[in-house]
């Protein structure tokens, strides 16, 4: 087999992989709006929780954040949210890297979860 013909495998069977976490119910319909003044670098998707699929849970995840001057994450306190869907956007939001400043900034990202279809 070619390289070309190889590399063409392996990117359909990445999307065939993609499309399949969908239909399964692995990824969720989340929509991240953020309150925060520095520009997000990395940003990492809460995964739809199965027992949020099997109740049709949604609802609104909002979690206060201060990001530190290297821009990793330093603290999360969450304001609000169904718990079952809190813990997916937490563990998304650790991941999350903005742009370096001066200083620690401190700013709201609110989470939108809806099942997916």
């Amino acid at each position: 087999m070619s390289f070309h013909a190889a590399c063409r495998t392996r990117c359909v069977r990445f999307l065939i992989a993609i499309a399949l976490l969908l239909s399964a119910g692995l990824v969720s319909t989340v929509r991240a709006q953020k309150i925060v003044d520095r520009k997000v670098k990395t940003r990492v998707a809460p995964v739809y929780p199965e027992a949020a699929r099997k109740m049709g849970l949604e609802g609104i995840v909002k979690i206060q954040v201060t990001i530190a001057p290297d821009g990793t994450i330093r603290e999360t306190k969450v304001i609000g949210g169904h718990p079952i869907l809190v813990n997916a956007a937490l563990d998304a939001v650790k991941k999350w890297k903005f742009e370096t400043a001066a200083a620690a900034s401190t700013g709201t990202l609110e989470f939108k979860f809806s099942p997916p279809e």
